[in-house]
């Protein structure tokens, strides 16, 4: 498996830390670094400083979210980000959500899947280098009644361009394994992923002829680690919060693809209840139902042995790629738990 990690440009440190940790990073053998969105910072920005001072590790968008810019920006962003980092550069696209689209960018969540694909093949003629015309339900370009004529980017892409799809929908997960060189994905349980994830994915591969040697599987979570029984009892209670809220408080109040996802994976009762619960302001209440077995299920938490076995469960499962975020209060401590985390990654290679 090859190790990645995600940072926010200015999420939860200075800008500064955030630079450093992605220096460091590469430093420690990581090989891809996603810079994610939301609403907070941009990537696109990000990516092209932190291009600026790495010189190996491969760069994603992690994920540059629809509607925030037309197709033929999105790949602008990409031609160029890939040419000024000498073909590092990987471009992930996403659909977000209802209340980042529409509460942020006052722009509609309707039709994700439709604007999804639209977007590949309108991103994917332009790196093409010819003239851009495309008659689709969502975009028409030249703009329909105008008196424009195609046109094509002045600059040209000088790599291979690799594009991801952030999917756990699964209608986004079969046109991820139909149009997308590689899924990043996150809510992953390794023992429900079968039905709940790769089913749909290789139905989108079968559709395109493709296998799943065609697809890099990207899976994300944290990664902290438990010197004993006991401290990691301490460390699963506090982060039973962080997992209430992805099932309670993520998305609208009628669309929520992450309490969806653990839903097909066997806690669709739980997660129902909680979802109803922190909609109704009982945080502490949605937060009890939440239990080790969820938290542990979906974490890289653990002694060393635990998440050293938690890797190979993933490996097993059909993971290429395993994006990690490591632990620690302080940017050394993140360091540190990163660099054992990827040394285990190592490990688990090795071994048959």
């Amino acid at each position: 498996m090859r190790t990645a990690t995600t940072v926010e440009a200015s999420g939860g440190e200075s800008w500064s830390g955030t630079a450093d940790f992605v220096v460091e990073a590469e430093k420690l053998g990581l090989d891809i670094c996603w810079v994610a969105e939301a609403w907070g910072s941009d990537a696109p920005a990000a990516l092209g400083y932190y291009a600026a001072l790495t010189d190996r590790m491969l760069l994603g968008s992690g994920v540059i979210q629809l509607g925030t810019r037309t197709p033929a920006a999105v790949a602008q962003t990409a031609v160029t980000l890939s040419n000024l980092s000498g073909g590092r550069f990987v471009l992930g696209l996403g659909a977000s959500g209802p209340q980042v689209m529409e509460g942020l960018h006052g722009v509609p969540f309707a039709r994700p899947l439709r604007r999804m694909r639209e977007t590949v093949e309108i991103v994917r003629q332009v790196l093409d280098g010819g003239k851009l015309a495309y008659s689709g339900t969502e975009f028409t370009i030249p703009l329909r009644g105008s008196e424009a004529v195609p046109m094509r980017l002045s600059t040209r892409a000088e790599h291979r361009l690799p594009l991801y799809l952030a999917a756990l929908s699964p209608a986004m997960l079969r046109l991820t394994g139909e149009v997308a060189d590689g899924w990043l994905g996150t809510s992953f349980v390794p023992e429900g992923a079968a039905g709940a994830y790769f089913a749909h994915l290789d139905e989108g591969l079968a559709r395109a002829g493709r296998t799943r040697g065609d697809l890099d599987v990207c899976q994300g979570a944290e990664v902290a680690f438990a010197p004993d029984e006991e401290a990691l009892g301490a460390m699963t209670a506090r982060r039973r919060k962080e997992l209430a809220f992805s099932l309670g408080g993520m998305g609208s109040a009628s669309t929520n693809f992450y309490n969806n996802a653990y839903s097909r994976q066997g806690w669709a009762d739980v997660a129902a209840e909680v979802r109803e619960r922190w909609q109704a302001g009982d945080r502490d209440g949605a937060t009890a139902l939440v239990t080790d077995e969820m938290v542990l299920g979906t974490t890289l938490i653990g002694t060393e042995a635990m998440v050293r076995e938690r890797l190979r469960v993933w490996r097993a499962a059909g993971v290429d790629t395993v994006r990690l975020y490591p632990a620690g209060d302080t940017l050394e401590a993140r360091l540190a738990t990163l660099g054992r985390a990827i040394e285990l990654v190592r490990e688990v290679e090795d071994t048959p």
